[in-house]
C-alpha cells in the first residue's frame, strides 16, 4: 500500500491513520492520509512501498515473482490440430472415478488455524463449492505432526491443540502436539454443515504403546464421516530422520502394521478395525513395490481401507531449513509448465495402481503439491501451478489412482490451496485462496457428481507437451473435454485452435466452455475460472466474486457427417467444454450454500466502508478542528463532537460495526 502523504501525527490524525487501516482492503493501489490542519507532517517526505526483494513477511503472501517462459514457436507449439472423439468409452480409459478425487490434506498442527473450534466461514464456504460440484470432499488432518499427537482430555490453556516447540524434529522442524476431543468435534460440526469425510492417522512413534484414542474417538464423533486412518507417515524416511534404527525396513514396517492390528483387535472402543491406510511410502528409500513383496495386501487385506503413497516432484528443504540440494525457482518453472511433469512423478507408480487393481483397494496419492518443504516462490503461488496441479490430478486419475490430497500448511508454506489470515481477524473477506484450490474447483467440475467417470488421456497434438487434453466420459456417454495451453503469449500467437470432431452418436448443434484462465503464468492471483474469482491475497470470504462467463461455440456438420466443435484455448490457460446441457448444468447444480454468522471475535475498531464513498470523501471537509481518541471509554472517545456521522460526512456512510457482520449478503 502506497501512501501519497505522510502521516501527521496529531491525537486525530491517529484516530483517522488507525481507522483507514482498518477499512482499506490490502489490495488498495493507493490512498491519501492527510494530517490535521496547520500541523506539519512528521516526515518531510512520503513512505514508499518496500521492494519484493526485500520482503520478510510470511511464505503464503510473497509479492516475488518469475518471469513466464518464452514462447516455444510454432515448430514447439503447434496451434491449430483436431481431435477425433468417440461417443463411447475408447480402449485404455481409466477405473470409475469419483468427483471427489481431488482433497486435501492438513497438517495436523495447522488445523487449528484452517478450521478452529468457532468454525471458520470460509472454509466452509471453500468446501461447500467443492460439494455443490462433486457430492463431497475428501480432507486428511495429519502429516508428520500426526506421528507424536498424544489425545488429552484438555490443554493447561484450553486451546484444542498445543505444539511443543522445543522438541522439534525432522528436516521440517516438527513439533510434538497434544490436543483434545474438541478437535475432533470440530472436524464433525463442519461435517453436518458439509459433505466433509475425513482422513485421521494414528501416532505411530511409539509401536510399543500405540495411543489409539484417535481411531477410539475418532469413531465414536465422526461416525461415517471418518472414512480412513492411516498408518505410518512416510516410513521409508523414518531411518534418515532418526526415529528408527538405520536398518529399518519394509519387513518391520509390516510387522508394526500386524502389531498394531493386534492391538486394535483387542481395544473394545475400536469398533471398526477396517479404516486402515497403508504403506504411506514416499518412493524415498523404498518402493511401494518393496512392500508388497512383504504380502502386507494379503496379509491385512481386512484391515486395508485404501493403499497409499506420498509423493512431491522435488523439494525446497535447503531454501526453507538449510538441508538437501539448492534449487533456483526461476530455472526450474519451466519443468512444471508441460505435460510430462505429472507423468514424470506419476510413472513409479504405475505398476502399483495395476497391482492395488488385482487386489481390490483403491490406491490413494495421500499427499502431495509442488515440492516438499513449502514449494517455491513464484512457482508454488502461480498460475502455473494451477495448471500444473489440474493436469496432474487428471494423469492420476487416467493412471487409476482413486483420489489425490493437496497438502495444506501454515504460513510458512507458499503452495496451500487456501490461507487465512495469520491472526484471527473476522473482517470481512481476509483469506488468500492459492492456485491449487482452482484446480480442485476445475477437477471437480470435470469430473462430476456420478462417481462414475472415466478419463483418458488424448495425447492431443501428436502428445505435444504444452497441450494436453482429456476426454471424460459419464457412465458410458463422452461428457466432457479437458484442454490446455501451458504458453504465455500476450500477442495471441500461441492461442490455440482445436478441432474436436465428434461421431458416433454425438451431434451437438453447439456446446458450452469455462476458461481458466490469467494473462501469465506467473501471475499470482486473480485467476479466473468461468470469469469469476476469489482475488488476490486477503481479499477472499471462500465464494467466486464476479458474474459467470460461459463461451457458447457454435458446431458445424463436416463432409463426413461428423460434428465438429472448433475451441480456441488463450496463452495461457484451461478450457472445460461441456459437450451437452446436462453436462454442465450436473457440475453446477444449485447456487452453493453459503454461510451466515452472527458471532464477533472483535468488537472494536471494526468499522467498514463502501469503498466507492471513502474514494471521494477523504479529504479535509468535515476533518476540520476534531479531536478524538483511540482508546475505548477515554473521555475524548465519548465526546458527542468527535468522529460523528456528520462530521465526517460520506466518508463512514452506511459502516457497520462489528467484524463478523455481512456487507451486501450472507458468507
Amino acid at each position: 500500500m502506497t501512501r501519497q502523504a505522510s502521516l501527521g501525527i496529531t491525537a486525530f490524525g491517529a484516530v483517522i491513520a488507525l481507522c483507514l487501516l482498518n477499512v482499506i482492503r490490502p489490495c488498495s493501489a493507493s490512498i491519501t492520509v492527510w494530517y490535521q490542519e496547520g500541523q506539519a507532517p512528521l516526515h518531510g517526505t512520503s513512505t514508499g512501498t518496500a521492494l519484493s526483494a526485500n520482503y520478510t513477511g510470511s511464505a503464503a503472501y510473497n509479492p516475488n515473482t518469475l518471469d513466464a517462459p518464452p514462447p516455444p514457436g510454432p515448430a514447439g507449439l503447434p496451434t491449430q490440430f483436431a481431435l477425433q472423439l468417440s461417443n463411447t468409452v475408447p480402449p485404455g480409459a481409466s477405473i470409475a472415478q469419483s468427483g471427489s478425487f481431488f482433497g486435501f490434506s492438513v497438517e495436523m498442527s495447522v488445523v487449528n488455524q484452517v478450521c478452529k473450534s468457532l468454525l471458520q466461514v470460509p472454509f466452509l464456504n471453500l468446501m461447500a463449492n467443492i460439494q455443490q460440484r462433486a457430492g463431497r470432499v475428501v480432507v486428511r488432518v495429519g502429516g508428520n505432526t500426526q506421528e507424536t499427537a498424544v489425545l488429552v482430555d484438555s490443554t493447561p490453556d484450553g486451546r484444542i491443540l498445543e505444539k511443543d516447540l522445543s522438541r522439534i524434529s525432522n528436516p521440517t522442524q516438527t513439533p510434538p502436539l497434544i490436543f483434545t476431543p474438541e478437535l475432533l468435534w470440530m472436524l464433525r460440526n463442519i461435517s453436518s454443515l458439509v459433505n466433509v469425510r475425513w482422513h485421521l492417522g494414528i501416532p505411530f512413534n511409539d509401536t510399543s504403546n500405540f495411543r489409539l484414542g484417535i481411531a477410539e474417538q475418532g469413531q465414536q464423533i465422526l461416525g461415517d464421516y471418518l472414512i480412513g486412518l492411516q498408518v505410518g507417515n512416510e516410513p521409508d524416511l523414518y531411518a534418515a530422520h532418526g526415529h528408527r534404527p538405520m536398518s529399518y525396513g519394509p519387513y518391520d514396517y509390516f510387522g508394526e502394521f500386524g502389531d498394531l492390528v493386534e492391538a486394535m483387535a483387542g481395544d473394545e472402543h475400536v469398533s471398526n478395525r477396517g479404516l486402515l491406510i497403508g504403506p504411506n511410502v514416499n518412493t524415498g528409500d523404498w518402493t511401494p513395490e518393496m512392500v508388497w513383496n512383504t504380502g502386507f495386501v494379503d496379509s491385512y487385506s481386512s484391515n486395508l481401507a485404501y493403499l497409499a503413497v506420498e509423493h512431491y516432484p522435488t523439494d525446497n528443504c535447503f531454501a526453507q531449513y538449510g538441508v538437501g540440494t539448492p534449487r533456483d525457482p526461476q530455472t526450474i518453472f519451466p519443468d512444471f509448465l508441460n505435460h510430462t511433469a505429472g507423468q514424470m512423478i506419476i510413472a513409479p507408480y504405475l505398476n502399483s495402481t495395476a497391482y492395488a487393481q488385482t487386489k481390490g483397494k483403491p490406491l490413494l496419492m495421500f499427499e502431495t503439491n509442488t515440492a516438499s518443504c513449502g514449494g517455491f516462490v513464484g512457482i508454488s503461488d502461480s498460475f502455473g501451478a494451477a495448471l500444473w496441479g489440474l493436469d496432474y490430478a487428471m494423469q492420476m486419475a487416467y493412471s487409476n489412482f482413486s483420489g489425490a490430497l493437496f497438502h495444506v500448511g501454515g504460513q510458512n508454506v507458499y503452495y496451500n490451496p487456501f490461507t487465512p489470515p495469520s491472526t484471527n481477524q473476522s473482517t470481512f473477506r481476509k483469506w488468500t485462496i492459492g492456485p491449487i484450490y482452482y484446480s480442485a474447483l476445475v477437477m471437480a467440475e470435470a469430473i462430476g457428481p456420478s462417481n462414475n467417470t472415466q478419463v483418458i488421456d488424448l495425447a492431443a497434438n501428436n502428445n505435444n507437451v504444452f497441450s494436453p487434453a482429456y476426454a471424460i466420459y459419464e457412465s458410458g456417454n463422452l461428457m466432457r473435454v479437458l484442454l490446455f495451453n501451458y504458453v504465455t503469449d500476450s500477442s495471441g500467437a500461441s492461442n490455440l485452435s482445436i478441432d474436436l470432431t465428434l461421431s458416433g452418436g454425438q451431434n451437438p448443434r453447439q456446446v458450452q466452455v469455462k476458461y481458466l484462465q490469467a494473462p501469465s503464468v506467473s501471475q499470482k492471483g486473480n485467476f479466473t475460472w468461468g470469469g469469476q474469482t476469489f482475488g488476490a491475497n486477503f481479499e477472499s470470504d471462500g465464494r467466486l466474486s464476479g458474474t459467470e462467463d460461459i463461451q457458447t461455440v457454435s458446431c458445424s456438420v463436416n463432409g463426413s457427417g461428423s460434428t465438429v466443435c472448433t475451441i480456441s484455448v488463450p496463452a495461457p490457460a484451461a478450457a472445460l467444454v461441456f459437450l451437452s446441457s446436462s453436462a454442465l448444468t450436473e457440475t453446477a447444480g444449485s447456487e452453493s450454500h453459503t454461510f451466515p454468522t452472527t458471532a464477533e471475535t472483535r468488537t472494536h475498531n471494526t468499522v467498514t466502508v463502501d469503498p466507492s464513498l471513502l474514494a471521494t470523501s477523504n479529504g479535509h471537509t468535515g476533518m476540520g478542528k476534531r479531536l478524538g481518541s483511540t482508546s475505548v471509554g477515554s473521555a475524548n472517545a465519548a465526546e458527542t463532537g468527535a468522529l460523528t456521522r456528520s462530521s465526517v460526512g460520506a466518508m463512514l456512510a452506511g459502516a457497520l460495526v462489528g467484524s463478523m457482520l455481512v456487507v451486501g449478503g450472507t458468507w
